[in-house]
């Protein structure tokens, strides 16, 4: 079977919808709703604040289909929020609207979410970027997230697109991830030696009344369990629908690889969860500014060094899959900087957080060719 029909893409992503003049959240989600109802093709899908719409690719056969297929859904929402007097806007969290101020969607689902998590659910006011990867063999997947987990904090860094909550400056490139750590099942998963061993852990939670089925399980990267996906959760939304490309192609790459090691009876190193997540958090402090822990030589590398490390270790898969142009603007991220950065710098330029959230809505319309 050929890369293309095995290594199949979904991608998701959760976008805030903002009122153009005060540039606060928009709570009137009903009204986007009501209109792509009556319009064929526009598959929009609630979250549990009402000012949160997620929109999903179909199944992708490659990263050109993505492509296609996310600029026509961004299109397409962007033209309903106009319609509806809204802008849409990617970035893991809002600069300064408060989730006390937003209304939780009337569905049984998040109803029953909040009442288990309280405040944890009613400030879980996120944007995130999920991305999955086809696999079609369980076993090999269970084998594929072991060892992919230690390039989750990598991926993340050139996601971060969060740097304010309630109006101020955290100081994190993502705070995103710490306001969803105050959920159960979340962050870095462990090591499963097999996947009977995973639907032993999921089967336990369920008998005991922790979940009533694995989709409560929000790892970082996960085996989906009702897709035939490995999906990768850890990433904010980005502003840009070609961080959005570059991100699900690495993703992809890194799949691929180690899965083309494990078919070479060639193992990747499997790493400590605590350890992993060490670097988790440098990641979500310092982005792609910072350093990360290199496990094997014991010691802290630059980012910027171990992200070339990273593309030249997916380097012979990317031309397999046909990716080598989205996986170039790699490169742009690490020298222009991440959404985190960018929207640092406008606000060191102006002071002005409104001016930030414009700068938002103006990169996540980039490309989108609206009139």
């Amino acid at each position: 079977m050929s890369p293309k029909k095995l290594y199949t893409l979904g991608i998701e992503e959760e976008f805030q919808l903002v009122h153009p003049e005060t540039r606060e959240l928009h709570t009137h989600v009903n009204s986007i709703f009501d209109v792509a109802s009556k319009k064929p093709g526009q598959e929009l899908k609630p979250e549990m604040h009402k000012s949160v719409v997620e929109v999903g690719t179909q199944i992708c056969t490659d990263i050109k289909d993505a492509r296609k297929q996310v600029t026509q859904m961004r299109r397409d929402l962007a033209n309903l929020a106009i319609e509806n007097d809204m802008r849409i806007a990617a970035s893991g969290t809002h600069p300064f609207s408060h989730w006390r101020d937003q209304e939780i969607t009337d569905h049984p689902r998040y109803h029953e979410i909040v009442n288990e998590m309280q405040e944890a659910a009613r400030a879980n006011l996120i944007f995130g970027l999920h991305v999955h990867v086809g696999i079609d063999n369980r076993d090999v997947g269970i084998h594929i997230m072991n060892a992919a987990r230690y390039f989750i904090p990598h991926i993340f860094a050139l996601s971060t697109n969060s740097p304010f909550w309630l109006g101020r400056n955290t100081g994190f490139k993502s705070y995103r991830v710490k306001v969803f750590d105050k959920f159960p099942r979340t962050g870095i998963p462990d090591y499963f030696s097999s996947v009977a061993e995973y639907d032993n852990f999921v089967n336990t939670l369920i008998k005991t009344n922790c979940i009533d089925n694995a989709k409560k399980i929000w790892w970082d990267i996960r085996l989906h369990p009702f897709f035939e996906t490995l999906e990768f959760r850890v990433c904010d939304v980005t502003m840009r629908i070609d961080e959005t490309i570059a991100l699900a192609a690495l993703i992809q790459a890194v799949v691929v690889k180690l899965h083309k090691l494990i078919k070479q009876n060639l193992g990747f190193r499997i790493y400590r969860r605590a350890l992993i997540a060490e670097n988790k958090f440098r990641a979500s402090r310092y982005g792609i500014e910072g350093k990360l822990i290199d496990f094997g030589k014991t010691e802290e590398v630059p980012f910027i060094s171990l992200a070339h490390e990273l593309l030249e270790f997916i380097d012979d898969v990317v031309d397999e899959l046909d990716s080598r142009e989205e996986i170039s603007y790699i490169f742009k991220i690490l020298e222009d900087g991440t959404g985190a950065e960018r929207q640092l710098k406008v606000f060191e330029e102006t002071g002005d957080l409104k001016k930030v959230t414009d700068f938002i809505v103006q990169e996540t319309h980039y490309g989108l060719n609206i009139l």
